[in-house]
Parts: C-alpha cells; structure tokens; sequence
C-alpha cells in the first residue's frame, strides 16, 4: 500500500531526518492520542499531541505535550513569554497551520510558529507525533525534531498530584 507524503514527511526527507511512518485505523468519534497510542499498541507518554495556542503578546505558539497530558496554560503562557494564552478555535487550526483536528504535526505548519516540547521526551529514544494526516504517525528521535524545528522544552503539563477544591 503506497501511503501519500504529507508536508511533514517531505521536509524530513529534504532535511534527511530518519523517521518511519506509520499508519493506523482511524476512528473520526475519537482522535484522541490515548486512541492512537492503542492503535500503535505503544505507550501513550511516548504519543505526543501538538496543540495550537494564542498567546496575548507572542500570537500564535504551538505546545507538544504527551498524550494522556492536560496542558497547563499557565505553564504555557509562562514559557512562551506570554502572561496568557488560550487554545486556538477549532475553526482557525485548518487556515492557521494548514492540518485539521486529529492531524496536526508540529512540521510543515504554513509558518513556523514558536514551539514547546513537554520536557519528558528525554525519557525516550523515539517519540510519535502526527505525519500531518489522520491514520499516519511519525515516530522521530526527539532530539531531530527538536534542532529541526528549533524546538524549547520546558513543563507544560497540569500535575496530577493534587485536586482543587
């Protein structure tokens, strides 16, 4: 089966980045990256999201954030160098960065926005991110994505360890 080059997947070919694609079954009622990973049948901390943020004095930013992860705007907002942010409306992501919900890769957005990295991908050799496509996945050494994008890494994610009240 010929699996069509998204953007994503030509500019690591141009930037000779190793990577391996790979497809899954899509299910449109769940996009969530916790469904990817089981499709992948990895763990989901390794599956990591990419979301679209708008931040009030940098504009538009994008966070990578492991799958099962809430993102914490606060957390984003600090290291973005904004003092808040708020996701991006659904109906923006498409002309924003040219990828839909559900297949929004951190490569081959219409410009390269500022980006953030959950610091946990040092736990691993390899991460999966979206190729760009629903049904397609990158798995990439983080350490690639990172000089190849200028990517910063930092805390993004709400800790678990305690509950409001």
């Amino acid at each position: 089966m010929k699996i069509e080059k998204t953007n994503a997947v030509r500019l690591l070919d141009k930037e000779k980045i190793p990577y391996e694609l790979i497809s899954y079954e899509v299910d449109e009622s769940d996009l969530s990256a916790t469904h990817v990973a089981e499709q992948l049948q990895e763990n989901v901390e390794q599956v990591f999201k990419t979301l679209v943020l708008k931040g009030d004095k940098t504009g538009n930013f994008v966070c990578i954030i492991p799958g099962a992860e809430e993102l914490d705007l606060k957390k984003a907002a600090k290291l973005s160098g904004n003092k808040n942010c708020e996701m991006i409306p659904m109906k923006e992501l498409l002309p924003t960065t040219g990828y839909i919900r559900g297949a929004c890769s951190p490569i081959g957005m219409k410009k390269l926005f500022p980006t953030y990295i959950h610091n946990s991908f040092h736990s691993f050799d390899t991460i999966y991110i979206s190729a760009g496509k629903r049904g397609l996945q990158i798995q990439i050494n983080p350490t690639n994505l990172i000089n190849m994008i200028k990517i910063k890494s930092g805390d993004l994610i709400l800790n678990q360890h305690y509950t409001d009240s």
